[in-house]
């Protein structure tokens, strides 16, 4: 049975510096350029930046002690390299909030906690659910994060007595967020991109992002572009059949013309062949009149991917069949047309309509 430690450093690719309980490290930028190109506490890029380091070289020592000391709007934090293992809510008031990962290099700075679903509360209210298993959790508008890594390493095989398995590593839910070179972690319900409230149409653009997981580990009713992203599917050792799990869950409302927007990207797996399914629409019991969307397009699928039932169905009376997904120009494997009626294209003409422009209009965060 693998240890937290031992699954975080296998998920991170190995990196010594995700090997939980060691002393974050300041790596290719020295022990005493911790923020490397962007400033220090001792000369500040500005008034309204404030530095993160474990090693009390910064303003604080915690993500979640900058979140609350940036008040106000259009703040910045720069995140020293280190492994930071604490759950981080982000206010909905904190509008325009930048983070920042020092070194560039989303292995090196890691933001990760162990909550699932069925973990119980310390108050013992209950359990946390998978809206309160989230490592982060971000409400504001204009959120912006370049270089990080985003985790949640709970782990079935700890917790063989849990139902409730979810484990958020990130939610998100402000209009206007974007993503770019950050890594999402995690195995159940990884990336929740999502919203504030069912009549709010939040948009979200990810961009070289890599996000891993099995169940449902992309989900959320956001109106998402995820742009040049690579999804990997883990394999199980808790199950003998397929299917191991899905990658996408949208759970776009009825009246939002616009849900997830996969372009450019590319789904490998550590699974057997045909062990995953693409997608699956997710209509909760909070919003029976959600009508799921996802389109995924110019995309290379692997060979992890079932291609003679690429999709499936999570509730009874609301079939894949009857939801807005489309696939368009994708390759690979796992793309292989084997029973056309599974396999839902859009025509060029509409694929013309399925463009990050359409999906998010007057905000160009890709420009």
């Amino acid at each position: 049975m693998p240890s937290r430690r031992s699954a975080l450093t296998l998920l991170a690719g190995g990196s010594a510096a995700l090997v939980l309980g060691a002393a974050p490290t300041a790596h290719a930028h020295g022990p005493r350029l911790p923020f490397g190109r962007y400033g220090s506490p001792s000369r500040r890029l500005d008034a309204a930046t404030l530095y993160v380091d474990a090693r009390g070289r910064g303003d604080h020592t915690g993500v979640q002690a900058a979140v609350d000391a940036a008040t106000g709007t259009g703040r910045t934090l720069v995140i020293a390299p280190g492994t930071y293992r604490e759950t981080v809510d982000i206010p909905a008031d904190r509008t325009g909030l930048t983070l920042i990962g020092a070194s560039g290099d989303p292995h090196d700075t890691v933001i990760v906690y162990a909550n699932a679903n069925g973990t119980p509360r310390p108050d013992g209210s209950g359990t946390y659910g998978t809206s309160g298993s989230a490592t982060i959790t971000a409400r504001p508008d204009g959120l912006t994060a370049h270089g990080l890594t985003f985790a949640n390493d709970w782990l079935r095989a700890d917790h063989p007595e849990y139902t409730g398995t979810q484990a958020v590593a990130i939610k998100v839910q402000g209009d206007r967020s974007a993503f770019y070179g950050c890594r999402f972690l995690g195995h159940q319900d990884t990336l929740y991109a999502d919203s504030l409230a069912l009549t709010a149409f939040a948009r979200q653009y990810y961009r070289d992002c890599y996000v891993e997981g099995d169940v449902d580990f992309v989900f959320g009713r956001a109106t998402a572009v995820l742009d040049r992203c690579h999804f990997r599917t883990l394999t199980r050792t808790d199950l003998g059949a397929k299917p191991y799990g899905f990658v996408f869950a949208p759970s776009t409302a009825g009246a939002n013309p616009h849900g997830y927007l996969v372009q450019r990207s590319r789904v490998t797996s550590t699974a057997p062949d045909g062990y995953f399914k693409l997608a699956r629409p997710w209509v909760p019991s909070s919003d029976l009149t959600a009508h799921p969307m996802l389109t995924v397009r110019d995309s290379h699928l692997g060979a992890g991917i079932d291609t003679d039932e690429p999709y499936g169905t999570m509730s009874a009376g609301f079939p894949w069949q009857e939801q807005r997904f489309a696939e368009y120009r994708n390759t690979g494997p796992g793309a292989r047309v084997t029973i056309p009626a599974n396999r839902p294209r859009l025509t060029a003409s509409q694929a013309r309509l399925h463009t990050p422009a359409a999906w998010l209009g007057d905000w160009r965060p890709y420009a």
